[in-house]
């Protein structure tokens, strides 16, 4: 028998670019979840179920048959729905029939936009921290990452500069990767930051690539404002949002992509060999999810600011510095006020000193030392879950003072 060590086997491109990505960071603090009995405030995910009239019409669509492929691009009730909701809440006319798709989560649907329009060597610009599939993603496509820093101003808002976001534009530069209300800082973009991506695009020919799935979790008064609205930027955004956040299904992992017509058929010749087609029977009941009254959408952004806030002022009394998000279900806070000086290591030890689990930003850093203070806690549960939480996380501060 013939043996071969792992210096005997070329290198494949592709297999070195995706060696940097282990295990999610996800994944390891739920696991340390369950193994402490620490209460999860790590993940991203709501403790309760979405609303009962949706719940309802997948009962329906499982007993009534609807289990098989549905076509390619989604079933026509949920694209018509996503249609019909994007103009209704943003004024965004798109075609059901070629400029909508349905796909396996946003993950999936940011994954297939940036291999369909980015070539090895193009640059995609995008603002980090970063959710960690856009890394993933772009290094799969054999792209280059060009990441504007988010850094909080005095004011505990996150910004960024402009002179380093044009610099970061350049001749290879493809697409801008864009998340607002952005994961894991809960930074709304301003209309004056978006205008200025608008016009970076458009002097670059540039494409956009929005991540808008927290489009509806805003506490600010500015409100969400996409990107694809601003004049010139319809006709070279890809739009994509989901179902999960909005109500609360994330493992139903429904998303969508809208976009002119000539960029989402390049999205599904990608998307068609990722998974081809998913969760037929779940796509009817997100189409009766979008069509709910404007008071479901106003009445969950307002319990989850409600969260927020609770967990917020549970976070400044145990003595972290807290930055307070406009929107998304994630607060993040500094440890420094309690002796902290790299956010893996507290994370790590944070289940042991008080039975919560947080998860560090700096992992969704290109430059680390940035976010090496900097932790992120989830708000997104019950408010009992949140109250034992916060009385855990204030026995910090006993012991710190």
């Amino acid at each position: 028998m013939t043996t071969t060590t792992n210096a005997d086997v070329p290198t494949d491109p592709l297999v070195a670019r995706m060696r940097p990505f282990g295990t999610t960071i996800f994944a390891e603090m739920s696991a340390l979840a369950v193994r402490t009995g620490a209460v999860n405030l790590g993940q991203g995910f709501p403790d309760s179920d979405g609303p009962p009239e949706m719940l309802a019409a997948a009962v329906d669509a499982l007993r009534g048959g609807q289990n098989q492929y549905p076509p390619g691009p989604g079933i026509p009730a949920l694209r018509t729905a996503i249609a019909a909701h994007q103009r209704r809440f943003w004024g965004l006319e798109y075609d059901p029939d070629g400029e909508i798709v349905v796909t396996a989560g946003a993950t999936e649907a940011i994954a297939a936009a940036i291999l369909a329009l980015c070539e090895p060597g193009d640059e995609v610009v995008c603002f980090e921290p970063y959710y960690d599939s856009y890394a993933a993603s772009i290094a799969l496509a054999g792209a280059v990452r060009r990441p504007v820093t988010l850094r909080p101003d005095t004011d505990g808002r996150y910004a960024f500069d402009p002179d380093a976001l044009r610099a970061a534009f350049g001749p290879r530069t493809r697409l801008v990767l864009l998340n607002s209300p952005h994961n894991p800082t809960g930074k709304v973009f301003t209309p004056d930051e978006l205008r200025l991506v608008a016009e970076l695009c458009q002097e670059h020919g540039a494409y956009a690539v929005t991540d808008e799935v927290y489009e509806h979790l805003v506490f600010t008064g500015t409100g969400h404002v996409p990107l694809a609205t601003l004049p010139g930027m319809r006709e070279r955004t890809l739009r994509i949002s989901s179902a999960g956040k909005t109500f609360s299904c994330t493992g139903w992992k429904v998303g969508w992509a809208s976009g002119p017509a000539a960029l989402v058929s390049a999205l599904l010749r990608v998307k068609q060999f990722l998974t081809f087609v998913n969760a037929a029977p779940l796509q009817p009941a997100v189409a009766v999810a979008l069509a709910l009254p404007d008071s479901y959408f106003t009445g969950f952004a307002e319990d989850l600011r409600q969260r927020r806030d609770q967990l917020v002022g549970g976070l400044a009394g145990a003595g972290f510095d807290v930055l307070t998000p406009e929107g998304t279900y994630f607060v993040t806070a500094d440890i420094t006020p309690l002796g902290g000086t790299d956010g893996v290591e507290f994370c790590r030890l944070l289940p042991e000193r008080c039975g919560v689990v947080a998860v560090p930003t700096q992992v969704f850093y290109d430059d680390v030392a940035a976010g090496r203070p900097l932790i992120r806690f989830a708000f997104c549960k019950r408010p009992e879950v949140l109250t034992e939480a916060v009385t855990r996380l204030r026995t910090l501060a006993t012991a710190t003072g």
